[in-house]
């Protein structure tokens, strides 16, 4: 982005500067140098009401604490320090939660090595100690133990993530109770339109019949399986590791009188031998879960549990960032992408973005034929924006619920995913796979027609 000022020359948007302290006077000029030429750069000011930078055309506030936080948000080596200044209320963000997150980073990625030097050495000087009266209660960080992606600590991460309140997620998914990026026909469509439709075009691709035995790998609250039992005529099971999903999901399923044919297990992937064998397989936003280091014993897993000529739909989030080069890459092959930084602490511990190549390489070894790739990436974009607008339209019952900080992490987690998807850091991949018969036959046709054609067969959603 050009620039299209001078930072120098922005005391019209800081009045104040001229009767304010030293660093008042620092922080105001830094801010000018990181925001010049940004659009749509957010306000800035103390919680006393001290104005440090007046952004042009705002979509945002942010509210500081003190100077200090400045730091934080700048100069730490990670995004964790600015991350828990968020969550524990040192970081407030009136409006665009999004815009602002996205203005921080358009503005890193313009600056020069000079302006960079210079806006480091304003934000050391900055004088004060943080204080946060306003979160009732930290969220600590996952502290999980044992050997990487064991049984025992992929249930606890699970755990740590899920059992936060079937409440609280209550608040701000669908009807459903959907956790996963949604499908949009329409720019109008509601969510809960949008999650249906996903849940159609999973069952359509699969080519999923009545009477096909389906199994749901990380069910969630059971939505997909009662979506493919209800209206496919499926015998559905899904499996989860969190007990309060497992529980919710049966409820549903009771209450709309399927437990004849559907049913949920608390079963780790690893062990699908005990459930039999499957016509249809879909793992929708669990492969995040699994690791690079564990991916083909994944893919192996789902192969051995799907009958000859059966198919495999897995949809997952990928990282889009660039291949890394040298030593670099070395590392980034033997560890996995990962989500690492406040998101792998507070969020998803011991998570992993692999990328799609990986992710195609596992499948190809487990010995799946790849049918189709399709990326709903601009999809979870718009899903994410469903799902904050709905988070903070029930704040305070949400900070009621779980207490502000968890609040204050779901709320940025799923703001700052947002920006990611926006901008193409990530997409989201539906894997369509095959497992051929001894003929080399499989159960679908040789195009995509029934997939996307709106016949008078297909469902009509909404």
């Amino acid at each position: 982005m050009a620039h299209v000022a001078r930072y120098h020359d922005s005391a019209a948007h800081n009045p104040r500067r001229t009767s304010t302290s030293d660093g008042i006077d620092a922080a105001s000029e830094l801010l000018s140098i990181l925001f010049c030429g940004i659009e749509n750069a957010p306000n800035v000011s103390l919680a006393d009401g001290s104005m440090l930078y007046g952004g042009s055309s705002p979509r945002a506030s942010l509210i500081l604490s003190d100077l200090s936080v400045l730091r934080d948000i700048l100069i730490a080596a990670s995004d964790v320090r600015a991350g828990e200044a968020f969550v524990r209320g040192d970081i407030r963000v009136d409006g665009d939660l999004e815009s602002a997150i996205g203005s921080l980073e358009d503005a890193r990625a313009v600056r020069s090595a000079r302006e960079l030097s210079r806006i480091v050495q304003l934000a050391i000087g900055l004088k004060g100690s943080a204080q946060s009266p306003n979160v009732k209660a930290a969220r600590e960080p996952a502290r999980l133990r044992g050997r990487l992606h064991s049984r025992a600590r992929d249930r606890a991460a699970v755990e740590y993530h899920y059992n936060v309140s079937n409440e609280f997620y209550a608040l701000w998914l669908d009807s459903d109770m959907t956790y996963s990026c949604a499908y949009f026909r329409s720019p109008s469509d509601t969510l809960d339109v949008a999650q249906q439709s996903k849940f159609d075009l999973i069952a359509r691709k699969l080519r999923l019949a009545q009477g096909d035995r389906f199994l749901d790998i990380g069910c969630g609250w059971g939505g997909l399986i009662r979506f493919a039992a209800r209206e496919y005529g499926a015998r559905a099971v899904g499996i989860t590791l969190s007990s309060r999903q497992a529980e919710y999901a049966r409820s549903r399923i009771r209450d709309e009188g399927l437990a004849n044919v559907c049913s949920v297990e608390l079963v780790d992937y690893r062990d699908l031998s005990q459930l039999g064998s499957f016509d249809k397989i879909a793992s929708v936003g669990m492969v995040e879960h699994v690791g690079a280091a564990s991916l083909r014993e994944y893919f192996n897993a789902a192969y051995r549990g799907l009958a000859d000529g059966g198919l495999f739909l897995n949809h997952g989030i990928v990282s889009q960032a660039p291949e890394p080069t040298g030593l670099r890459r070395l590392v980034e092959h033997a560890i996995g992408s990962g989500l690492r930084g406040f998101v792998g602490r507070y969020v998803f511990p011991d998570g992993d973005l692999l990328r799609l190549d990986r992710a195609a390489s596992a499948a190809a070894n487990a010995g799946f034929e790849t049918l189709d790739i399709e990326n709903l990436r601009p999809h979870y974009a718009t899903t994410l924006r469903h799902w904050v607008r709905r988070l903070e339209n029930n704040e305070a019952r949400a900070r009621a619920l779980v207490g502000d900080a968890t609040y204050n992490t779901w709320r940025l987690y799923m703001a700052g995913s947002a920006r990611g998807f926006a901008v193409g850091r990530m997409g989201v991949v539906q894997m369509l796979l095959a497992k051929r018969d001894a003929r080399g036959a499989i159960k679908a046709p040789a195009t995509r027609d029934d997939i996307y054609a709106m016949s008078a067969s297909a469902r009509q959603i909404g």
